[in-house]
């Protein structure tokens, strides 16, 4: 993910954590040619720019001295083409263009004994070859679902699963079906920025303007709306609660949904807002909820949305879309299995009282990225020192 995407990304969150008491540096996603020419007028592109082309000036620095953000040559566009030899010959292209950029900066900045953590990046499989890294980690954060994603995503990511040290999955069924290729894998589930999502608790907090006139209750969902959303249940839910505003906050995808076809009086599209706007927005909710589609590739999906529901206090209503959420909310989160259930658990949300947000918050407070980041820390130490181990008694 590139580091000043308008959501919050695992992959960045996770790099900014893992730098509070480690120099990291933050591989941001390279343009390709297409990328260079589409976006030449926007914010990130110009932020870009002067890094491009030039390995002497191709660090960002950010607020934390820890953090430093490396920018690469844009590389050809070739995920359009077919799987073949010759695409794999230009995926080895790709890959020595940006190695090669950061062979630059590694050498000009005297960096060594890192650990190399490929996070959700298969375009770059065999990136980590090009490196001298003393750990190489891959780090699965979702399923790859979208038509561009498998058309060589698939292939390149059994190729990179195979070939490192080991592997982070953000849910139980990535993590068996990774450990299917590499035995060393391991299952550390997304977390929350609690701290920011808390802010919805400050009374001095003022509701975000964008749900200024939407009728009471208001029952709300903030997120990319794309594939996952079951809008079929969305339209049955609005139906069956007249009486209740159902509320999208995010950027539309509109391969999956056309805003047009969508004209429930009691349905609003509001669009994205940046991610600072979170606690204003959730402050706005009567409740929060997450309505994916329950099937093959759901079950794999660990949201960043449910710890961040949780800690702005809000009650949560989401489908039952992977059985493995329950393990860390218990009962303080109504997982549904239809309409009438998800409608029903609605009503009961909406008479809330204080016992039951101290709950949620307390599970909040469990799952946070700093816990989280202790545990991938104490897995990264551990492994790296049995590779030493092994390679020491190889000698």
């Amino acid at each position: 993910m590139q580091f000043d995407g308008a959501l919050e990304s695992t992959n960045f969150t996770l790099a900014k954590h893992l730098a509070k008491d480690n120099k990291v540096f933050y591989v941001d996603r390279p343009y390709t040619w297409l990328d260079y020419i589409k976006f030449r007028n926007t914010p990130g592109f110009k932020t870009r720019r002067p890094h491009f082309f030039s390995s002497s000036n191709s660090v960002i620095d950010t607020e934390n001295p820890n953090l430093k953000i490396i920018i690469t040559p844009p590389v050809p566009s070739i995920n359009m083409l077919p799987e073949g030899k010759f695409y794999r010959w230009l995926v080895r292209i790709n890959e020595k263009i940006v190695g090669s950029r950061l062979r630059k900066v590694i050498e000009k900045l005297d960096i060594c004994n890192y650990i190399y953590i490929n996070s959700y990046n298969v375009a770059f499989p065999n990136l980590h070859k090009q490196l001298e890294p003393v750990l190489t980690v891959y780090h699965c954060v979702d399923p790859l679902i979208e038509p561009y994603q498998t058309r060589h995503g698939l292939i390149s990511e059994d190729i990179l699963v195979k070939d490192v040290d080991m592997v982070i999955s953000t849910s139980k069924e990535l993590c068996s079906k990774k450990g299917l290729l590499n035995k060393n894998s391991f299952f550390i589930p997304n977390a929350a920025n609690i701290s920011h999502s808390q802010k919805a608790l400050d009374n001095d907090l003022k509701v975000a303007e964008i749900l200024n006139g939407i009728k009471k209750p208001i029952i709300g969902y903030f997120g990319n709306i794309e594939r996952r959303i079951n809008y079929k249940l969305v339209k049955e839910l609005t139906t069956m609660n007249p009486d209740k505003s159902f509320v999208f906050i995010g950027p539309v995808d509109r391969y999956y949904i056309k805003e047009e076809e969508y004209t429930a009086p009691n349905l609003y599209l509001k669009g994205p807002v940046p991610y600072e706007l979170m606690p204003a927005v959730l402050k706005g909710f009567d409740v929060a909820i997450i309505p994916f589609k329950k099937d093959d590739v759901s079950n794999h999906i660990f949201p960043l949305k449910l710890f961040e529901y949780l800690g702005s206090g809000k009650p949560v209503v989401s489908t039952d879309f992977n059985t493995d959420l329950k393990d860390f909310t218990v009962d303080a989160v109504f997982y549904c299995k239809n309409a009438k259930e998800f409608s029903d658990a609605l009503n009961v949300a909406l008479n809330d009282d204080d016992a039951l947000m101290q709950k949620r918050l307390a599970i909040a407070a469990e799952n946070t990225w700093e816990h989280r980041v202790e545990e991938i820390k104490d897995i990264l130490k551990t492994n790296l020192e049995k590779k030493m181990q092994r390679e020491m008694a190889t000698v």
